[in-house]
């Protein structure tokens, strides 16, 4: 499997190009075109194993109900992936380890790639996000995508990063609830609020846009029209 971004950084599409019968599972709704030999079946889960209870911690997490399953031909082929707020994607390699990503954010993976719904706690309600992330763990390709640009940083210690803009982030690391500034009155005046404290080592993906913010500023302006 090859996957290859293009139109980075505010209107991403992911190419994914398969190796004769190989096979790529992507986010109900994501595909933009596909071979047209490509055989596609719709699952709860895994295919060939349904799993209404995961199907139902995905949806609780902002994701789709069903997932699909793209197998290319004998001849191979290509399905080519976007997702409903513009933005970036980024593709990477688990090898038998896991990563936290977002609600939202999942967009395909390798078959052998397990999806579950992960609890971060009350800290999450907190912070104004969703309560539920995925976890997605396993050995293989993992795409997930952001709105505006993505991008990586290296964590070795301590990060703070603003809620709203977290991505994606290894299990390595741990993060608590924070304020921004040095007194409540002044995080909250700053417009920044609540932070996440990442502690450990791994790395962490962020967001240049906050969606939550966007909708806010827009919402007004939609409704004086």
């Amino acid at each position: 499997m090859e996957i290859d971004i293009t139109f980075r950084p505010g209107n991403s599409i992911a190419k994914v190009s398969l190796a004769p019968n190989e096979q790529v599972t992507a986010e109900g709704g994501a595909m933009v075109t596909m071979s047209g030999d490509m055989d596609i079946k719709t699952t709860t889960h895994k295919k060939g194993k349904g799993g209404l209870l995961k199907a139902a911690k995905r949806l609780l997490s902002g994701e789709s109900f069903f997932l699909n399953h793209y197998t290319a031909s004998n001849e191979g082929g290509e399905v080519l992936l976007a997702t409903a707020l513009p933005g970036d994607m980024k593709a990477i390699d688990l090898d038998n380890e896991r990563l936290i990503v977002q609600g939202g954010s999942y967009v395909a993976s390798s078959p052998d790639i397990d999806i579950d719904m992960g609890w971060q706690g009350f800290k999450s309600i907190l912070s104004g996000e969703g309560i539920f992330w995925l976890n997605l763990s396993g050995k293989g390709k993992v795409v997930f995508n952001s709105f505006g640009a993505i991008y990586p940083v290296e964590v070795d210690g301590e990060y703070i990063v603003d809620t709203g803009h977290i991505v994606a982030f290894n299990e390595t690391l741990s993060f608590t609830i924070t304020k921004a500034g040095k007194s409540w009155i002044s995080s909250f005046l700053g417009g920044e609020g609540l932070v996440c404290k990442f502690q450990g080592k791994g790395t962490i993906w962020c967001q240049s846009h906050n969606a939550a913010s966007f909708g806010s500023a827009l919402g007004p302006r939609l409704r004086a029209r």
